[in-house]
């Protein structure tokens, strides 16, 4: 068998070998006749005059719109990635513990925020603390929601004037990415943490270590090399879902492209959703360029490499013994 078969199939045949290439000619010239006729039918409709473009070119444009945009969707992926790997961090080992008491309200927190769409997320976070915000002030609970909201939720611009809670768009864009992407990224912890071999929890645990030990020493800096993809595949996904934020009117750079731009430049709006989404792709293939050098480095990292019985693992024979050893070596 040849070096190009894996798990997953044999190496092909010279005849397989023959039609893979057939295959891969046909489809490149079906693939650069459909962008020919696309070019062709953008150039028949005049999507490629000058003055379509032109505003892509001015220092106004991006001063004034594409650059706050940008900034706009920049800060809220990146405080929503923090908090999102905070949230998956806590509820995902949460999960793990041996209380029920912690494990199923955990569980129960991660199922429900995974179950709803985000949008809808998004939706709640904005419209619905202005509804029963007024009903919580007169209850009990008043004191404490309007001390949430002073000593905490005002960081992210939430105010509350006579009982009310205002949620600005920019917070309720972060709650949805937090809650939704967290929660998969709570998956992705326990799923990081039960893929290590038992066999590191169990020798842990024979050299005295407690559980907190075992899992802030030994699993966790060998899960992470293995959570590593998944979590930058979501951070990916995190990023591109700040678009939503168009629906209840957050600055972001979809809403600056699509309905700041186009009625005031000639209606250019194919122009607008290209540049839009070669940045888009842009900081997407950076963070998975920095992601890919992350996870090298901790694969190269003696620290997070799980190793097995056998290859090099475990104590390092004391002076005396390594000289008996060797000496029994050689005798025999």
């Amino acid at each position: 068998m040849s070096k190009e078969a894996n798990v997953l199939f044999d190496a092909p045949g010279p005849r397989a070998q023959a039609r893979n290439r057939v295959l891969t000619v046909v489809s490149a010239v079906a693939v650069l006749a459909l962008v020919a006729a696309l070019v062709w039918r953008l150039a028949d409709k005049d999507q490629f005059q000058g003055r379509l473009w032109k505003p892509f070119i001015e220092w106004q444009v991006w001063d004034n719109l594409i650059l706050p945009g940008l900034w706009n969707t920049l800060k809220a992926a990146v405080i929503a990635s923090v908090l999102a790997m905070l949230f998956g961090a806590v509820f995902g080992l949460a999960r793990l513990s041996d209380h029920w008491w912690i494990r199923v309200p955990a569980g129960a927190v991660v199922e429900f925020f995974r179950a709803i769409p985000l949008l809808i997320l998004i939706f709640l976070a904005f419209f619905l603390p202005n509804k029963i915000s007024p009903v919580i002030a007169e209850s009990p609970l008043g004191q404490f929601q309007r001390l949430s909201v002073d000593y905490f939720f005002s960081i992210f611009g939430v105010e509350i004037n006579a009982g009310t809670i205002t949620v600005p768009a920019f917070a309720a864009v972060v709650f949805g990415l937090v809650m939704y992407n967290g929660s998969v990224l709570a998956e992705v912890v326990r799923a990081g943490v039960l893929s290590v071999p038992r066999g590191q929890a169990e020798a842990a645990y024979s050299i005295g270590l407690r559980k907190n030990g075992v899992m802030r020493l030994v699993l966790l800096p060998q899960a992470i090399t293995v959570m590593m993809p998944a979590i930058v595949s979501q951070l990916v996904v995190l990023l591109k879902d700040t678009a939503l934020g168009f629906i209840i009117a957050y600055a972001e750079l979809l809403q600056a492209g699509f309905k700041q731009i186009p009625p005031n430049y000639n209606n250019n709006i194919i122009q607008a959703g290209l540049v839009v989404a070669v940045i888009y792709i842009a900081i997407n293939m950076a963070l998975s360029r920095v992601a890919t050098w992350l996870e090298g480095r901790s694969r190269r990292s003696r620290k997070t490499s799980a190793k097995t019985m056998g290859t090099g693992t475990g104590a390092p024979p004391a002076p005396g013994m390594a000289a008996t050893g060797s000496a029994t070596g050689a005798a025999t």
